[in-house]
């Protein structure tokens, strides 16, 4: 028996990693054309500059990486030299990037100053990926790396995008964000409708948290075709909605929250920011994710509580970037905890993540009740 090294995503269904990535760019396209024709100009260039970037710093790096061994630099301006490049390069090589690009445009505002958008691409791509040996190797995802990075280097150029009320911050969450006595409030979602949170009506943020109805489009299009892991979308939308009605409850609890609607806040805080998004387009990245049933199920719901967790607990209005990175990191872990063991859910496994989401829950709520241990 021949074995033939091969690098990540690893899948055990009939299809090829081309044709699964190109699925994952048609079920963007709704999105991202709703957010061309919503925001215009503001946001086409921002798709422009992210996608040039991301493809040509993968197309220089990936060369230099898988360089013909022996071959002098010269050569490469000859018919055989650049034979032997193009030969290094794939399908796969444009479209990976090609996905990064449109989901880390997603992730920013329309109107964001052109160079965060460069510098954020560009530093999602060679740090988050390139630096790891490119393709299938990265296990960060690179567009939470662009994003992240943005967002901590370039916070007020991110934030004034789109010409949002600086109360408001980059997102309807900049509402539910402020606290008052150390406590997080919940209530003041009076500015935002439901159905326009749904629809993507005139709501801000970043362009990926416009119209759910064409993200839930994408994802009906994505596990109709298996492209996509249906276990670890809904085991983060599960996670993050029972942490955070755990929250929205206890606020409930409160004097401040007893007049408010438990429900209303409950879904504005599902509809609000990005985390259909992040469920559908990011936390099912094959490449960045466990290999196993319960580890890709453990790996979204993980990711679910740590973005409750950042809601209410952290200083950011939103937690899905970071929550993926950090579950990227665990990534490893999960995988070798789980090797040699039998693909399938155990009593313990499902113990132990009913523990965590227990001990999550506890503090989601003692943080948001003022601390009562």
């Amino acid at each position: 028996m021949k074995l033939v090294p091969q690098s990540a995503p690893y899948i055990r269904k009939n299809v090829s990693v081309s044709r699964m990535m190109l699925d994952v760019i048609i079920a963007l396209m709704p999105i991202s054309l709703f957010a061309m024709i919503y925001y215009g100009w503001d946001s086409i260039y921002v798709f422009i500059i992210s996608i040039a970037t991301m493809l040509f710093s993968e197309l220089l790096i990936n060369m230099f990486i898988k360089w013909p061994k022996g071959m002098k630099f010269k050569e490469f301006f000859s018919k055989e030299g650049f034979g032997k490049v193009k030969a290094t390069y794939t399908i796969n090589n444009f479209l990976a990037p090609l996905i990064s690009a449109l989901i880390f445009a997603l992730i920013m505002p329309a109107g964001v100053r052109p160079y965060v958008v460069l510098v954020g691409a560009l530093f999602g791509m060679v740090v988050g990926k390139m630096v790891f040996g490119g393709l299938g190797s990265n296990i960060f995802n690179p567009a939470a790396v662009g994003r992240v990075f943005t967002m901590v280097c370039f916070g007020d150029a991110v934030g004034s995008a789109n010409n949002i009320d600086a109360a408001a911050g980059a997102t309807p969450l900049g509402f539910t964000s402020q606290a008052v006595d150390g406590v997080k409030s919940f209530g003041n979602i009076q500015a935002y409708k439901l159905v326009d949170l749904f629809i993507g009506n005139d709501i801000g943020g970043t362009m990926g948290e416009g119209c759910k109805v064409l993200i839930l489009v994408g994802a009906l299009y994505l596990f109709a075709r298996r492209s996509a892991d249906l276990r670890s979308t809904l085991s983060y939308l599960l996670s993050f909605a029972l942490v955070m009605f755990v929250a929205c409850l206890s606020f409930k609890l409160t004097d401040a929250g007893e007049d408010s609607n438990l429900f209303k806040i409950w879904l504005y805080q599902i509809l609000a920011g990005g985390v259909i998004f992040a469920a559908v387009f990011m936390v099912t990245d094959p490449v960045t994710s466990p290999t196993s049933k319960f580890g890709r199920v453990l790996f979204g719901a993980t990711a679910g509580m740590i973005t409750a967790l950042i809601r209410v607990v952290g200083s950011y209005p939103e937690g899905a970037a970071f929550s993926i990175l950090i579950v990227n990191m665990l990534t490893p872990t999960i995988d070798y905890l789980m090797r040699g063991k039998p693909n399938k859910y155990t009593v313990k496994q499902c113990i132990f993540l009913a523990c965590t989401t227990v001990l999550v829950c506890v503090i989601v709520s003692n943080q948001v009740m003022g601390g009562w241990f």
